[in-house]
């Protein structure tokens, strides 16, 4: 939601990129900005969850060189209490085994908003991947741990955006829509920014994750 709390647009990523960042996920709302859709067959950076139809812009899974090592990188999206895509789980299996023939240093940005299917997930995944990264609910949770025999989890790593918000959201107007119940629109609130985020440390032969550190820093 880089692009003004929706989406992403082809400035916002390519900031992003320039600044240093070696790859961009996404979620449910990749698609909010009509101009991205070509940007996302031109971008192998900037990936949108590979579980989404067959023909939809762009792919789900990237390959980056960091320290002369490999590192795949795979965008899922959950279907509990969201869209009813194509199965994350069948989905993540077929590239895990696709990125397995390349490296084993493999991390997966499952975007979802039912904790027991991040759960679930990051259990199916146990020591195949060295890390699954759940996203979407833009609150931090303190369950980081290590899955044997290797694998780095977290429900939600949280979100960079705006700390005296709701959800990034200007808190007056979430407040308004729950005492109105009725629609309005929402605007990005401003003030210290939360940046959250985890440090993972992985093998370097294996990949699996040797220890993994929950960030939360105000900026």
């Amino acid at each position: 939601n880089a692009a003004g709390g929706l989406g992403v647009t082809p400035e916002t990523a390519k900031e992003l990129l320039e600044s240093g960042v070696d790859c961009l996920t996404s979620g449910n709302h990749v698609f909010a900005k009509k101009e991205i859709i070509p940007f996302l067959d031109s971008e192998p950076r900037l990936l949108r969850p590979a579980n989404y139809p067959h023909g939809a812009p762009g792919c789900g899974i990237g390959f980056f060189r960091v320290e002369e090592r490999e590192i795949a990188v795979i965008n899922l999206v959950g279907r509990v209490f969201m869209e009813p895509l194509d199965c994350p789980f069948h989905t993540g299996e077929a590239l895990v085994a696709q990125a397995l023939e390349r490296t084993p240093f493999i991390l997966v940005d499952f975007h979802a908003e039912a904790t027991s299917e991040k759960i679930a997930f990051g259990w199916y995944m146990a020591g195949r991947v060295s890390a699954v990264i759940g996203t979407h609910t833009h609150v931090q949770t303190a369950d980081e741990r290590i899955i044997p025999p290797g694998t780095a989890y977290i429900t939600d790593v949280g979100m960079v955006g705006p700390r005296d918000s709701v959800l990034g959201v200007k808190r007056e107007l979430i407040i308004r829509r729950y005492l109105s119940q009725l629609p309005v629109r929402f605007e990005v609130a401003e003030g210290p920014v939360l940046l959250c985020g985890v440090c993972i440390d992985l093998c370097p032969e294996s990949g699996r994750a040797l220890e993994i550190q929950r960030l939360s820093v105000e900026i």
